[in-house]
C-alpha cells in the first residue's frame, strides 16, 4: 500500500524587525503588534533613524542572526528598504540566500510560507514586484505635495525656518570700530557673542539696510 508523504512545514525562530522614520516617532503601533503575536522580546529589534541610506544597525544584526526556516514579521513592505529596488533586493537576500520567511503583516498575501510551489512562489514575487512599486510611488508623491505646498506657501509670503535674532545692543558701535580697522573680525565677532561667519554675514546686510 502507497503510502502519500504529506509536505511538513519547518519552523524556526520567530522575529520582528520594527523602523520608525525619524527619532521624534513613537514605535509603539508595531510593537504592540508584534507583541500580540508572542514574539519574545529578544527577538524584536527596533531601529529609530531613517532610512535614507540604509545604515540601521539593528537591521544588520537581525539579518546576521537569522538562519534558515527563521521567520521574519515586518508590519508594512516599506520597513524592508528606502526605495523600490532596496526593497525587492533585501527581499531576495532574506527570502533566497537565507532561506528566511517572511510575514508582511498589513498586506496578508505576502506571506512566503503559503504556496511554496512554483505558482505559489511566482504570485507571492509578482505581488510584491506591484506593492513595492507602489509603496516608492507614494512617497514620492508626498515629497511632491510637500514641496508644492513650501512653494506655494512661500509665494504668499509665508517665511520658513526660526527668526532672525536682533542684533546685539553693542553691533553698531562694534561694527563702526571693526570697518574703521581698529578692530579685526574676531574681537568684533566675539564682542558680540557671534561666530565670525555670522558676524560677517550681519554686518553686510546691516550695511545694506537689511
Amino acid at each position: 500500500m502507497e503510502i502519500k508523504r504529506r509536505e511538513v512545514y519547518k519552523i524556526g525562530e520567530q522575529y520582528a524587525y520594527i523602523r520608525v522614520s525619524s527619532r521624534d516617532q513613537n514605535e509603539e503601533r508595531q510593537l504592540i503588534a508584534m507583541q500580540e503575536l508572542c514574539i519574545p522580546k529578544r527577538n524584536i529589534y527596533i531601529d529609530k533613524q531613517s532610512g535614507k541610506d540604509f545604515k540601521r544597525p539593528q537591521y544588520k544584526r537581525l539579518a546576521r542572526r537569522m538562519k534558515k526556516d527563521d521567520l521574519l514579521y515586518i508590519k508594512s513592505i516599506d520597513r524592508l528598504g528606502r526605495n523600490y529596488k532596496e526593497i525587492l533586493e533585501q527581499w531576495r537576500i532574506l527570502t533566497k540566500e537565507k532561506g528566511v520567511d517572511i510575514v508582511v503583516m498589513d498586506m496578508p498575501l505576502l506571506d512566503t510560507r503559503r504556496g511554496k510551489d512554483l505558482m505559489g512562489t511566482f504570485l507571492s514575487d509578482i505581488v510584491l514586484q506591484v506593492l513595492s512599486f507602489v509603496a516608492e510611488n507614494e512617497r514620492e508623491n508626498i515629497r511632491q505635495r510637500q514641496a508644492e505646498g513650501i512653494a506655494a506657501a512661500k509665494a504668499r509670503g509665508v517665511k520658513f525656518g526660526r527668526p532672525a535674532l536682533p542684533l546685539p545692543d553693542n553691533f553698531r558701535e562694534v561694527h563702526k570700530a571693526w570697518r574703521e580697522k581698529k578692530i579685526p573680525l574676531r574681537l568684533a565677532a566675539k564682542a558680540c557673542n557671534m561666530p565670525e561667519g555670522t558676524f560677517y554675514y550681519k554686518a553686510v546686510k546691516f550695511e545694506k539696510g537689511g
